[in-house]
């Protein structure tokens, strides 16, 4: 194997951009490993671990540029490289213009007066600053970045209420704008319907269930998941409400966050209950049948027992039709289908095993699976007694969300690059207790541009694995998307169906059509 360590001072890039591009270097022909990201000291103990800390790349520091590449030939090597450079600079400058890119946000600021919206993507220790910067003149922040501290989250969003902007995030993914989507957005219709958020892939369900009931979308801003903190107070979410309820776009408001601590859920309620427009509220994984909840519903308030029931009640509010109650998914239960699958498992295959990428829908899975299942682990449980002992390896029934920070140090998110998942697959259908396996794909602007198709060969692979074993395997599958975007939701669906995935038409639907076929197996 030949190695090449390249290492070029003052060249930032963010690290989504980067860890993208590593991903796409190591599909070369002869690549067999390869990394470019910034010589942080944790990029730098990850060269270290792959034996490719070496020349220039030792002394290097956060704001140079590191690429190491190995690969079975010099000339492959040299290609590889090549192929960097390309990518890095093919959209440095706009299409059609010659000026040069602004460097900075107050430059571009001054070349035009006109922006109104910064989006931060950089190494979270100078997040606070750039976003600061931002809201010094005058825009709003749509904060990508995440290890802010709460200190620094908390002076943001103050300054930014007091000027009457927001400050969405950090670790905000999610936006759409005027009809414009930022980061994981998905195309969506324009409509009545706005949205405010305390999670990404929350906010992308209820928004494509939306769509996908023939209803579109005003605004939805996202808050970054800690606004509703007793830390934060949800600032952000009382300021997006504010502004929903005075958008004359907006028709319906919709809430939605993972349950909030009391005091931050009253401000909200108390808020929610004076807005002039009819509001729906999804408190992810909390109790719909709460008293005080009950209560309010006669405020102009009707809250939802999950992202699916959500978009469901906005879109009847939106119409004017009246609102049907429901707990449990909407989307048919084909019977016959779930016995086909379940008839084909074995005795001794017990266990559900979840690999998402969705974060939000992960918690969500395991709120509806904690009413079906007493043995039951996943990395985003609150509950001690039901967080799973290592990430890294699944016991019993298991939820695993592989966009936590355990598993993307050092590697692009799963919604950019499935290949984390893709081993995980395998790792699971060697197990021969494993029945069933759900798995989301998420589409949209910033996600894989073929998410199913990249994780095709190792659902294959598991399948062939189990014959070998003797036993067979059911795959549970959830595209997250809608007919607008570029991935070509039809044909990802096309892609599974050929596969013999099961196809859902919610998360909601996708976690009770895998709880059926696990009790249709447990009946036989």
């Amino acid at each position: 194997m030949v190695e090449l360590v390249v290492c070029k001072k003052d060249s930032y890039f963010d690290s989504v951009t980067l860890m993208t591009l590593s991903s796409k270097l190591k599909k070369l022909p002869g690549v067999g490993d390869a990394v470019v990201s910034m010589a942080t000291t944790m990029n730098k103990e990850l060269l270290e671990n792959v034996g490719m800390l070496k020349g220039e790349a030792v002394d290097a520091g956060p704001n140079d540029l590191v690429v190491a590449i190995r690969a079975e030939s010099q000339e492959q090597c040299d290609a590889a490289y090549g192929k960097i450079d390309e990518l890095l600079h093919s959209t440095a400058e706009p299409q059609g213009s010659s000026e040069a890119p602004a460097r900075t946000i107050r430059e571009a600021k001054e070349r035009n007066p006109d922006l109104g919206v910064a989006i931060v993507s950089v190494k979270g220790e100078f997040a606070a600053r750039e976003a600061r910067i931002a809201l010094q003149n005058d825009m709003h922040v749509m904060l990508f970045s995440d290890n802010v501290s709460v200190e620094q989250e908390r002076e943001l969003k103050a300054l930014a209420h007091e000027k009457g902007l927001l400050v969405m995030g950090p670790d905000c993914g999610t936006a759409i704008l005027g009809g414009v989507g930022l980061c994981f957005a998905n195309k969506m219709r324009q409509g009545s319907i706005g949205l405010a958020a305390a999670s990404g892939t929350g906010l992308q369900e209820v928004c494509v269930l939306i769509d996908k009931l023939g209803e579109g979308i005003s605004q939805a801003l996202g808050t970054g998941g800690r606004d509703l903190s007793a830390e934060i107070g949800g600032m952000m979410m009382l300021d997006c409400i504010d502004l929903l309820d005075a958008d004359p776009d907006t028709k319906v408001i919709v809430v939605v966050s993972k349950p909030p601590v009391e005091e931050v859920a009253n401000k909200v309620r108390e808020r929610l209950a004076h807005c002039s427009k009819p509001v729906v509220v999804c408190f992810i994984a909390g109790k719909r049948q709460d008293d005080a909840l009950d209560a309010d519903e006669g405020a102009g308030m009707t809250f939802a027992s999950s992202l699916e029931d959500a978009a469901y009640r906005a879109v009847a509010l939106a119409r004017g039709e009246a609102l049907a109650s429901a707990e449990g998914t909407r989307f048919a239960l084909d019977a016959s289908l779930v016995a086909a699958e379940a008839s084909r498992l074995g005795s001794g295959q017990r266990y559900l095993r979840a690999l998402y990428c969705g974060g939000t829908l992960a918690a969500e899975t395991l709120h509806e699976c904690s009413k079906h299942m007493g043995e039951l682990t996943s990395n985003v449980a609150k509950d001690p007694a039901m967080k799973v002992a290592d990430p890294f390896v699944s016991s019993g029934n298991c939820i695993i969300d592989l966009g936590d920070d355990v598993f993307t140090a050092g590697r692009p998110h799963p919604m950019i690059e499935p290949g984390l998942r893709c081993e995980r697959i395998l790792q699971e259908a060697a197990d021969p207790a494993c029945a069933v396996m759900l798995l989301d794909f998420e589409l949209g602007y910033g996600s894989n541009p073929d998410p199913v198709g990249v994780t095709l060969p190792a659902i294959e692979q598991a399948r062939a694995l189990c014959r070998d074993a003797g036993r067979d395997i059911v795959f549970v599958g959830y595209v997250q998307g809608t007919d607008g975007d570029d991935q070509g939701k039809a044909q990802q669906r096309a892609l599974l169906a050929g596969a013999g995935v099961v196809l859902a038409e919610s998360n909601l639907h996708a976690v009770s059509l895998a709880l059926a076929i696990m009790k249709e197996r447990e009946a036989r």
